[in-house]
């Protein structure tokens, strides 16, 4: 089921796609039983549709999706920022300081996919500084789902930068330890991704039509 899951995360299984049931079987060495319980598994998580009478089809996020997720990502994340701010050490301080730094020299070498990547373990470790587990339960059940979606905001142009400057005033209320701006700062950066996927998925609409 593990193999799946990182199928459908990195894009192999596409959004929409009609998964083979009898192909994927044979290519991950098991029998279809097995297999059919681990896409009921991935159904409750929302990673899969199956679809009666159709056939089990890959989740895909529609743009509705997208404006009704983010909204509440937001407020969540800006929670954690809040929280990190008020309780975060030194020790933990540093830690957040040395990921910013590495968004920092991704950003200046325009190298997206790892800065995407260090900015997925710095939105972790805040939620680890947060220290709040309930928090950490529904936004990684959150950021599961919003692997399928097919557009990536920081391809967007000027939206890798914009992100670096929200990063930084995140990381200078941090240090503040001023909790309101810290979530208000987090909150308006995931708004921002939210436009920006807005306009991607609404010129991909436009160039489909």
């Amino acid at each position: 089921m593990g193999l799946l899951r990182e199928r459908i995360y990195n894009h192999a299984l596409l959004p929409g796609q009609r998964l083979d049931e009898a192909l994927l079987a044979e290519q991950m060495g098991i029998s279809r039983t097995p297999l059919r319980e681990a896409l009921k598994v991935l159904c409750a998580e929302g990673l899969v549709d199956l679809q009666p009478h159709k056939g089990c089809f890959v989740a895909e996020l529609s743009l509705r999706d997208l404006e009704e997720i983010f909204p509440i990502m937001a407020t969540l994340e800006g929670r954690v920022a809040h929280e990190v701010a008020q309780k975060r050490t030194p020790a933990q301080l540093k830690v957040l300081d040395a990921l910013h730094e590495k968004l920092e020299k991704h950003a200046a070498a325009g190298d997206v996919d790892r800065y995407y990547e260090t900015n997925y373990v710095f939105h972790d470790q805040m939620q680890t500084c947060a220290g709040n587990r309930w928090l950490q339960i529904v936004i990684g059940d959150l950021r599961k789902l919003l692997k399928l979606s097919r557009h990536h905001s920081l391809r967007l142009e000027g939206r890798l930068a914009a992100s670096l400057a929200e990063h930084r005033a995140l990381m200078q209320a941090l240090h503040r330890q001023d909790a309101e701006a810290a979530e208000g700062v987090m909150r308006d950066h995931l708004l921002a991704q939210l436009a920006a996927l807005r306009e991607m998925s609404l010129a991909t609409e436009a160039l489909d039509g």
